[in-house]
């Protein structure tokens, strides 16, 4: 189909040549597309090219939408951990737009400026939503995953996150642990379908962690947009399809990070954990087909950030296991491109060549309609219609060899207790620190009066583990995501009252460093000078010497028997 070409030539980019793959269904076909301010403007093979535009020679090249995955974390654990390298392993392997599973929303805003500096893909954060000992509320506090088990905390949570502005939720609905280990919580139908309405009346999608056949009909019923991943538990029965296919939810299978023997990982079939690994993984595969034939939209997901999901050529991965399933090439290209579009309510933005679309736009030295595997053969990348990648694309920014911000100072005083919003004297968000896991020590915080001030007081119950902790940990900047520069300073102080040993734990760029400390039943003031801090090191992790060059963040916590209670309170936290 020809449409009539921009006629300002400033500012315009004409690629030519190129067989264009649309993503709407239509066959690839021969065609120019004209851009013009981030946006395709033309499109077609009788399109005219204004004199003076840039033109992209295409000759024998594929021409397709920019891929999504919309099941990402970009944590620090994964491959690889940090945000521009994640960022940049996306950008060339044709992936434009990811959502992120991982993050507390405090730091949102300061991750959106940093991404803004980076040539990076489009990147929509969501909020993460869990029950009380669910899957996902297994670690961090609830300024990371809330935790709900009504409908009316279920509309409280949407209300607690809209200033922040999530794109997206993401629910922990789910709690089979695959067989592997005791189930987590799972989330009831009724909570479920508040979350669902309350986050759509935000304009928010909401996505789920589920992975049983009975509790994907249940997110059907609830109204929940897709499945985050896909259902391995058994195969799917007729009145379960039924209703899923009625409902108009989606599925993003993410069966990279399911797939046995990924990253050359040895399969034992005498083992039956592998056995079983391989059992659960053809039934996913299996599902997919049976919910694709019957009219289920597929979309692109790969948890990757997990073990052996490396961030960027999993997405790539996806789509051939989406064709191992039983999709056809361009059906599997469509999932990662126009239905993954539609799921994140995206369409009328991008996921499509056509004019208006976002110039998310990608050129394959191959054709991927017919061997998916040509999806690695990627030559060029767009986003918003400058090209990042590929010849004639400017070096990357400095930003994206960056592994950090640059540090920056802060005051001494780092909290005083002393305002009623609930943030630190640095305007930051105090977060609860306990040990992890399904049974996990409860903490409650609150400030109390103190001589004319205030103080924060913190009670414990210590969960039934070898090691239970609990305690408070003080982000130096806002969500932690910009380090701090401590180096004009000798050490910390604070005035601590409560008997037993405590754990000072400095966290940021390079590990973590820690000291005790004793408290008493009154009153005392404690001084920790950097110097007897000693770096942490683990079987996982080792930390560099200290240099407070790059901090995130202040931890006070402190350990006791497990079953047993603790309370203590703490004031005047400052740098010394």
């Amino acid at each position: 189909m020809a449409f009539q070409s921009a006629s300002a030539a400033e500012e315009t980019t004409a690629i030519v040549g190129a067989t264009i793959f649309d993503a709407t269904g239509a066959d690839p076909h021969a065609g120019t597309v004209l851009i013009q301010e981030g946006r395709i403007v033309a499109v077609g093979d009788d399109v005219t090219v204004p004199q003076g535009a840039t033109v992209i020679d295409a000759a024998g090249k594929a021409l397709l939408p920019g891929f999504f995955d919309v099941h990402t974390h970009w944590t620090p654990g994964g491959q690889p951990g940090t945000i521009p390298q994640i960022a940049t392993d996306y950008v060339q392997s044709g992936v434009t737009t990811v959502n992120d599973f991982h993050q507390q929303p405090e730091s949102y805003a300061p991750r959106r400026e940093w991404l803004a500096g980076l040539v990076a893909p489009h990147v929509n954060f969501a909020a993460r939503i869990s029950t009380p000992g669910g899957h996902g509320a297994d670690w961090a506090d609830q300024a990371t995953t809330i935790w709900i088990n009504t409908p009316d905390a279920a509309r409280a949570a949407i209300a607690r996150l809209e200033p922040y502005q999530p794109d997206l939720i993401k629910a922990f609905t789910d709690g089979w642990r695959y067989g592997l280990s005791a189930d987590n919580t799972s989330m009831d139908e009724a909570t479920m379908a508040a979350l669902a309405e309350a986050a759509h009346g935000a304009g928010m999608p909401v996505l789920t962690h589920t992975v049983t056949v009975d509790r994907g009909a249940m997110a059907a019923r609830a109204g929940i947009d897709s499945l985050a991943h896909g259902l391995q538990d058994r195969q799917m029965d007729p009145a379960t399809l039924q209703t899923i296919v009625q409902s108009g939810m989606a599925m993003a299978p993410t069966l990279a990070v399911y797939e046995p023997g990924k990253g050359g990982t040895h399969l034992d079939p005498a083992n039956p954990v592998d056995r079983q690994r391989i059992a659960k993984f053809d039934l996913g595969l299996a599902n997919v087909k049976m919910m694709f034939d019957a009219g289920v939209p597929i979309a692109l997901g790969t948890d990757a950030g997990m073990p052996g999901t490396p961030h960027g050529v999993s997405t790539l991965r996806e789509m051939e296991l989406l064709v191992r399933a039983g999709l056809t090439p361009p059906q599997a290209l469509i999932a990662g491109t126009a239905a993954s579009a539609k799921v994140m309510g995206l369409a009328d933005d991008r996921g499509t060549i056509a004019p208006g679309q976002r110039a998310d736009i990608l050129l394959i030295d191959g054709t991927p309609w017919h061997d998916i595997a040509d999806v690695r053969k990627i030559t060029s990348v767009m986003i918003d219609g400058r090209l990042v990648v590929g010849p004639g694309a400017p070096p990357l920014p400095a930003e994206n060899s960056a592994t950090t911000l640059p540090a920056v100072s802060i005051p001494a005083l780092i909290d005083d207790f002393e305002r009623s919003d609930g943030r630190t004297a640095l305007d930051t968000l105090r977060l609860q620190d306990t040990d992890g896991g399904i049974s996990r020590s409860t903490e409650i915080v609150q400030i109390v009066p103190r001589g004319t001030g205030h103080a924060l007081a913190l009670a414990a119950q210590m969960s039934i583990e070898e090691e239970p902790f609990a305690g408070v940990s003080f982000p130096l900047t806002r969500g932690s995501v910009r380090p701090a520069d401590l180096r004009q300073y000798q050490g910390l102080s604070f005035s601590l009252k409560g008997e037993g040993s405590y754990t000072v734990r400095l966290s940021g760029e390079g590990g973590s460093w820690s000291t005790e400390v004793t408290g008493s039943p009154a009153w005392q003031d404690i001084t920790v000078p950097f110097s007897a801090l000693m770096a942490e090191t683990s079987p996982r992790f080792f930390s560099e010497p200290w240099t407070g060059a790059a901090i995130h963040e202040v931890e006070i916590s402190t350990s006791r028997p497990g079953g047993s209670t603790v309370a203590f309170e703490l004031d005047d936290l400052r740098l010394r």
